[in-house]
């Protein structure tokens, strides 16, 4: 049987760290639209809260020297679209 090690820092509503034996992560958004940031690669996370229902998709943290550019644009686009949501279900 193995042990796991998990913790979870609220910094803001909407942001968070993930401390666990394998490492560091960052969460964004909440319930219902998530995007994790670690070093294995981002995954956005999709669901509707309270049915167990979601769509996850990810990027690996391991990318070829051609393709980093665009991964790193798309990321960005990604939290930007994710930030305006967070604000338009905030306010």
């Amino acid at each position: 049987m193995g042990f796991r090690f998990r913790k979870r820092i609220r910094i803001a509503p909407g942001l968070a760290i993930n401390i666990s034996k394998s490492g560091v992560s960052t969460s964004i958004g909440k319930s219902g639209c998530t995007t994790n940031i670690s070093s294995r690669g981002v995954k956005t996370t999709l669901g509707i809260p309270g049915t167990g229902i979601s769509y996850t998709a990810g990027t690996s943290g391991k990318k070829s020297a051609n393709k980093k550019g665009s991964s790193i644009i798309s990321n960005l686009i990604c939290l930007f679209i994710l930030f305006v949501l967070y604000k338009v279900f905030t306010s």
